[in-house]
């Protein structure tokens, strides 16, 4: 059974703002919450499906990624990761943007505790854009990337203090890492969770900072990465690097560093989807008697034959000789557009030549070869 559209999920437009998103989903989760709904068996299905809708359409990421791929984008890996398949455990600890509180206690139901928060403040993500050759592209490539970013300071370990023992619980949160506020609504008890100002949501108060990185358990540095490149990948794709972006603050988790791809313009290749294109211009005599001819491509050179009477304008195939797909799509075919070099300046023995032949039934011009077939036929032929 194939997936709804996530707009659709929620009841809501493709150029809906993210307070408009969110409303629609406070009002379905609380229209389908199994504690709601017991007796209804599809409830659960219908929670969890709005729950999975918010979860891509709240990111502004994921929600360009899946307006540009669809429910496609969203299956991980290459462009980044997609929407996890979570339990209700993990979606509830998610609620506190929404609702303001646990939604166990908010429903009445309790033991759904969000418990202690991470330490740390998370880091921030970062982009990068790489450029990439035809030949990288066709093969894929792994790539070292030098970057400079936010790394953990290896003389605290991130803690941002001298010693472990340089701590003490903060006072105003009891260690918990958040301060709740409990409000009476129609609904039950809202309760309001915010981290703490005192300590910023680490639950510890640094008693002797770390004299490296003064206290925020990271610094500046540089940092190689390594980047798996898949063949095929074209300008616009991106990939994401899950937690190779700037360190968190004080333990928190990294970001991620997200990987945008660039063509390098090639010197001999054009590119189409994964097809590449080559320009071979022959000398008359060539173009008439036939040759055979050494032409570059992506893996070295190869020989090609050229028939007798090859007209200018003629499309050559080398099968298998382009670029292999992204995600085993198959692979892109060279094709080798044929021009006739034409001189210009004649010596007057060679317009003797020339003159001779100009009546020549043999040398009329025509617009179709010796099939019989015109332009667009020949066309068709190559790519059919």
């Amino acid at each position: 059974m194939s997936k709804r559209d996530y707009y659709d999920v929620l009841g809501i437009s493709k150029d809906a703002s993210q307070d408009e998103i969110k409303k629609a989903y406070r009002k379905r989760a609380m229209k389908f919450h199994p504690d709601r709904n017991s007796d209804d068996p599809k409830a659960e299905e219908k929670f969890k499906e709005a729950s999975e809708a918010y979860e891509v359409l709240r990111d502004e990421e994921k929600r360009r990624r899946y307006d540009q791929f669809g429910h496609q984008g969203m299956n991980g890996g290459f462009g980044g990761g997609g929407f996890e398949n979570v339990g209700f455990e993990d979606i509830f600890s998610r609620f506190g943007e929404i609702f303001g509180s646990d939604f166990g206690e908010m429903f009445g139901g309790g033991g759904r505790s969000r418990g202690r928060r991470s330490p740390g403040q998370p880091g921030s993500d970062m982009k990068l854009r790489m450029e990439l050759s035809l030949e990288e592209i066709a093969e894929g490539v792994e790539k070292k990337l030098k970057v400079k970013k936010q790394v953990t300071c290896d003389q605290c370990n991130g803690t941002g203090a001298e010693t472990e023992d340089d701590f003490q619980t903060c006072g105003t949160c009891n260690g918990m890492g958040e301060v709740r506020q409990v409000h009476k609504t129609m609904l039950g008890q809202m309760v309001n969770v915010q981290p703490c100002p005192e300590c910023q949501g680490d639950g510890r108060i640094i008693t002797k900072k770390c004299s490296k990185c003064n206290g925020e358990g990271r610094y500046k540095d540089e940092e190689t990465v390594k980047v798996r490149v898949p063949s095929g990948v074209s300008k616009g794709n991106y990939i994401t690097l899950r937690g190779k972006g700037n360190a968190g603050r004080r333990g928190g988790e990294a970001g991620s560093l997200i990987v945008l791809i660039e063509e390098k313009e090639h010197e001999e290749f054009e590119r189409e989807g994964n097809d590449i294109f080559y320009d071979l211009v022959l000398s008359v005599p060539d173009a008439i008697l036939g040759t055979e001819v050494e032409v570059p491509t992506l893996k070295g050179k190869a020989k090609v034959k050229i028939e007798e009477g090859t007209q200018p304008g003629k499309l050559l195939r080398m099968k298998g000789k382009g670029i292999n797909g992204l995600n085993n799509s198959g692979t892109g075919d060279q094709f080798i557009r044929v021009n006739v070099y034409m001189p210009k300046d004649l010596s007057g023995e060679e317009r003797k030549h020339i003159e001779a032949l100009r009546g020549n039934e043999n040398f009329a011009a025509t617009n179709k070869d010796d099939s019989g077939k015109g332009f667009f036929s020949k066309i068709k032929d190559v790519f059919g």
